[in-house]
């Protein structure tokens, strides 16, 4: 059977999204969705121009929804990145546009029986993975948002080069919103062998400082180039490689959790079959309380975008 992704939104993050999966060949077919037409195609072009210097191939379908039916993993790139540029870094500044956005293109998607799996990027992203759930009614396990499976990266980056060490070999978690609320859940983070809140006095770590590196990092690549891509992109493709392969693997990504009554990143098993194991962590109660803190927000601001 063909393995088919589609991606709507082809801005500097559905572009790179696209990029990634046709550079390494990941997929036999990829449709890509954009309101710009003109966008699309060119981008559908360069990359069939490209194809000739790569040592496989895919077929490139452009803005037909029916094409995205039997999918395997849809991945939504919709935002409005301008709205991002704003005094208090604050994601939710897209919500007004992407969540009317996210309706009409879940509604597509629910028009054409799509029963696959949906990766949401589009910020605020634990908002709108509840929309595209709710909208085209598929399971909740099926509908997932990348949520802070970016922002961990940035914090074992963060980790990483105060140590010295390849980021890799850091291993831990941010939870909650994708956004102002996260944070760095210590407790989970483990590095040269060693829980990371005893490693911290004797090399000297600042936690805190770490913490808040990670949570601005995008803010940071956002200032310097007015968007943020590769990191984010690099996330989606692996989420949505782990579902075609069937990977089983522990990811923090967001899913809906009944504890919370939402959307949030929370470590999970993520396989064929989407979201298919909820893991329990053994939080500190500080943690436990930032956590709450995050949810809250979360449910908030998904009652007003449905209001």
């Amino acid at each position: 059977m063909a393995r088919k992704i589609g991606v709507i939104g082809m801005g500097n993050v559905g572009a790179a999204v696209a990029h990634y999966v046709v550079s390494a060949g990941f997929v036999d077919e990829l449709v890509l969705i954009d309101k710009n037409s003109a966008k699309v195609e060119a981008d559908a072009l360069d990359f069939r121009d490209a194809m000739a210097n790569l040592p496989h191939r895919m077929d490139i379908y452009t803005n037909d929804y029916q094409k995205l039916a039997d999918a395997d993993v849809v991945i939504s790139a919709l935002g409005n990145i301008k709205l991002q540029d704003n005094a208090g870094d604050d994601r939710f500044v897209e919500l007004p546009f992407t969540s009317k956005n996210a309706q009409e293109v879940a509604q597509k998607l629910k028009a054409v029986n799509y029963q696959g799996k949906i990766i949401v990027i589009t910020n605020p992203v634990d908002v709108i993975t509840s929309i595209f759930q709710e909208v085209t009614g598929l399971p909740k396990n099926h509908v997932i948002g990348t949520g802070t499976l970016l922002d961990s990266a940035r914090m074992r980056r963060a980790v990483s080069e105060q140590l010295g060490i390849d980021s890799r070999s850091v291993v831990g978690y941010n939870l909650g919103e994708h956004g102002n609320s996260q944070f760095t859940a210590w407790s989970t983070v483990r590095v040269l062998g060693q829980p990371i809140t005893e490693l911290a006095q004797g090399r000297g770590l600042d936690l805190d400082a770490l913490d808040h590196e990670a949570k601005v990092g995008g803010h940071t690549v956002f200032h310097g180039k007015k968007y943020t891509n590769y990191g984010v992109a690099t996330a989606a493709v692996r989420l949505a490689n782990t579902i075609m392969s069937n990977a089983m693997t522990e990811l923090p990504v967001s899913n809906y959790r009944e504890e919370y009554g939402c959307y949030l990143s929370y470590p999970a098993i993520v396989g064929a079959d989407g979201v298919v194991e909820q893991l329990q962590l053994d939080l500190t109660a500080e943690e436990l309380k930032k956590l709450q803190i995050s949810a809250d927000y979360i449910n908030t601001k998904y009652q007003e975008s449905m209001a």
